[in-house]
């Protein structure tokens, strides 16, 4: 299942270039999503007239999708001409980024570039997400099975966690007397030019609200409680009781601390050698490096410093030639950080001639070196870092017990694990490990609390795009990390204090 979530960007920019001469520029701005290498236009704001700090009103809705790369254009221009071709229209300058960044960072402040990527003046854009202006609808159901509008509350303006004020319908308006007829209950968010977008609905009865009163009852993400009196039904919706997703925690604040594994193993074959899969190609790529940055592109995002440990496992090290099943490929032991994904393809490249690939194949050590690092995330409060480790490996795990053991334990953890098989092994211990199909257990016969490991063999994406995999890789991430942070009972950091 994938992560999908329709999310609101606003859009305000400052000092923008003047391209008017008898008054200031009429700017508008254009949202557009990268489609097969091509801008495809998601629409448009208001003109703000004579303006150049403006803040537009109308905010541009984009599906969320955690497990791609998103790449978005934010281009600005003055309004000439009453023509919607926009070359009848002066250039302001332009912003180009993933809307992974922008969540992440939730408010982005940035200066506009023209076309040749020189500076459009002083001219700055800000996108940010907006909360929502939450009102309720309540509906009773006809004799005909319609729905007819019984009560509207107020606007509760900018917040995600409304207080409506008390009130009071007559039992006959509200049910027809019937207090087993079913009610509906909508939450919109509030829009001035009246297209409010639809948050939530649920069904109830005034018995099953009656059953509550004086305790709560959850019904679909609402909380309620209710009274009868003379047959006049007071209802107090206190509040909405927040169902977090994953877009809720990185919102929130929460980092993805993304950390490496390669295989280094002898089955691997010599790198010199055309038919290793380490070897690299004219290209500059090998399967290995294919799913570093398959992988590492999506999820840098979600990391603010962007320095990632990088690990090797199954090689003989310089200077005395000691198998290793955990050493930084920098050959930093204390700092095996490097920067940005295309730090982890450099040191990668870098280290290959310097180890003699040997054996065997330990998955072991690295998941347990990853899940120190979680353990000590175990004492926050709030859902503020989550660890992945990725492993890409060519053959049969030589430590299984030792790695069902390792995950078993990891399961407890802020953790998930992607293991990538590269070359054409039989793979199928590696499906064993993830547990789509059955509980993993441990030597020990302790069983997993959740699933955290997901397996993609390489070949079945060698000729489909990289994104491709990266959405196959990707796509059980988000669940693993709230269903963790729920079993923890862990607020996004923004929420703790509300």
């Amino acid at each position: 299942m994938h992560c999908v979530t329709r999310v609101e960007l606003s859009v305000c920019c400052g000092n923008l270039l003047d391209r008017d001469v008898t008054s200031k520029s009429d700017p508008f701005c254009v949202l557009f999503n990268e489609v097969d290498s091509s801008w495809v236009e998601i629409g448009r704001t208001e003109t703000a007239v004579n303006n150049l700090n403006p803040v537009f009103g109308v905010k541009f809705k984009v599906d969320y999708h955690f497990e791609e790369v998103q790449k978005l254009k934010f281009a600005l221009f003055d309004e000439d001409k009453c023509s919607s071709q926009l070359y009848e229209h002066d250039f302001l300058g332009e912003y180009i980024c993933t809307l992974g960044v922008i969540v992440s960072n939730k408010k982005l402040h940035r200066p506009l570039t023209l076309a040749n990527s020189k500076p459009a003046g002083k001219g700055t854009i800000t996108d940010f997400f907006g909360k929502s202006d939450p009102y309720l609808e309540f509906h009773k159901q006809g004799d005909d099975g319609k729905w007819m509008l019984v009560h509207r509350t107020e606007v509760i303006k900018n917040t995600l966690d409304p207080v409506w004020k008390p009130f009071t319908v007559p039992l006959i308006s509200l049910c027809n007397g019937d207090v087993d007829r079913s009610i509906k209950v909508l939450c919109y968010d509030y829009d001035n030019d009246g297209g409010h977008d639809f948050i939530g609905e649920f069904q109830t009865t005034v018995n099953k609200m009656s059953e509550a009163q004086n305790s709560l009852e959850v019904r679909d993400g609402f909380e309620s409680y209710s009274s009868l009196s003379m047959g006049v039904c007071s209802a107090c919706f206190s509040h909405v009781e927040r169902d977090y997703t994953f877009l809720d925690y990185i919102l929130g604040g929460c980092q993805i601390m993304f950390t490496v594994g390669i295989d280094f193993t002898a089955s691997n074959g010599n790198p010199r050698e055309a038919s290793s899969l380490h070897f690299i190609n004219p290209l500059g790529s090998n399967e290995y490096l294919s799913a570093i940055l398959a992988v590492g592109q999506i999820i840098q995002d979600y990391d603010t410093d962007k320095m990632f440990p990088a690990l090797g496992f199954g090689a003989q090290l310089p200077p005395d030639w000691k198998v290793s099943h955990e050493f930084a490929i920098n050959f930093d032991p204390t700092n095996p950080f490097c920067q940005g994904v295309e730090g982890i393809a450099q040191a990668y490249s870098v280290c290959l001639p310097h180890i003699r690939f040997y054996g065997p194949t330990n998955f072991s050590p690295i998941i347990t070196h990853v899940a120190r690092f979680a353990t000590q995330a175990l004492q926050q409060e709030t859902a503020a870092q989550y660890f992945t480790l990725l492993i890409i490996t060519d053959g049969v795990i030589s430590d299984m017990d030792e790695t069902r053991h390792a995950i078993v334990q990891a399961a407890k953890l802020p953790m998930s694990i992607i293991i990538i098989g590269v070359g054409n092994a039989d793979f199928a211990a590696m499906e064993f490990l993830d547990g789509d199909s059955s509980v993993l257990r441990s030597y020990t016969g302790e069983e997993a609390v959740r699933d955290i490991v997901q397996f993609v063999p390489f070949r079945d994406f060698r000729n489909a795009p990289k994104e491709t995999l990266a959405k196959s890789v990707l796509a059980e991430l988000p669940q693993q990390v709230t269903q963790y942070f729920k079993q923890r009972n862990l607020s996004p950091s923004n929420t703790a204090s509300e």
